[in-house]
C-alpha cells in the first residue's frame, strides 16, 4: 500500500516516528508509549487501541533507519497482545519513505496472526481499509495543515465533503502485484532482526 505525500521527508518522518504524532493520524492506535531501548537500538513500546467498552493493550518493538541509498528511509516493527478480544494477536510490518520530485512516496507492507480465527475474512479487509484511510489522513494533514483530529473516524459518513480522508486515494496493491501477494517481500532486513515483542516487556 502506498501514497504520495507532498511534504518534506523530515516532516513525514517526524509525523510517523514520534509516538505522540503517530496516534493523531493512525486510527489503528489510540496510544503508544515507549518503554525502553534494546541493545541493538530498537525501541520497545506499549500500545492501546480503545474501542467502546474495552481497551486492547499490547507490546511492540520498532527500529528506524535513516541512512540508505538514495535517501530512502525505513522503519520496521513487531507487536503482540495477549488480549483474546483483539482481532489481531501479533503482527509485523514496515514503512518505507522514498524521496521523489513530488515529495515522499510512503509505503507499507504488513502481515499478522489473526485473533478471531474464521472472522479474519472480515477483519483483514477492514484493516486494509483503516490503513489506507489513515495514510490519507496523514497526507491531508501534512499537505494542508488541517489537524488530523478534524477528521474523526465517523467523518467517513460526511460523503459530501470532498476534502475528507478517503482510503480510495491510496494504492492498495503493488504495481504488477496483487493484494493477496506477499506483503513483506520488500521488507527491510531490520524487520527479520527484531526480537519477539513478548520477550521485550
Amino acid at each position: 500500500m502506498e501514497t504520495v505525500v507532498r511534504a518534506d521527508l523530515d516532516r513525514v518522518w517526524e509525523a510517523t516516528q514520534d509516538p505522540v504524532q503517530h496516534v493523531r493520524w493512525d486510527v489503528r492506535f489510540s496510544r503508544i508509549s515507549p518503554t525502553g531501548v534494546t541493545d541493538a537500538g530498537a525501541t520497545t513500546f506499549g500500545y492501546e487501541r480503545r474501542v467502546p467498552l474495552h481497551t486492547v493493550r499490547g507490546t511492540g518493538v520498532s527500529i528506524g533507519e535513516r541512512h540508505s541509498t538514495g535517501g530512502v528511509r525505513t522503519s520496521a516493527l513487531r507487536f503482540h497482545t495477549a488480549d483474546r478480544l483483539s482481532p489481531i494477536a501479533a503482527g509485523r510490518g514496515y514503512w518505507r519513505y522514498v524521496p521523489t520530485a513530488d515529495g515522499v512516496t510512503f509505503i507499507t507492507g504488513y502481515d499478522y496472526t489473526p485473533g478471531w480465527g474464521p472472522l479474519d475474512v472480515v477483519v483483514r479487509p477492514a484493516l486494509g481499509w483503516a490503513t489506507a484511510w489513515s495514510f490519507d489522513r496523514l497526507r491531508l494533514w501534512l499537505e494542508t495543515g488541517v489537524p488530523p483530529e478534524r477528521w474523526p473516524l465517523w467523518s467517513v459518513l460526511w460523503w459530501w465533503r470532498r476534502d475528507r480522508p478517503r482510503a480510495a486515494r491510496c494504492r492498495r496493491m503493488p504495481v504488477g502485484g496483487s493484494r493477496r501477494g506477499d506483503q513483506l517481500a520488500a521488507a527491510p532486513a531490520s524487520l527479520a532482526a527484531l526480537p519477539d515483542p513478548k520477550g521485550t516487556r
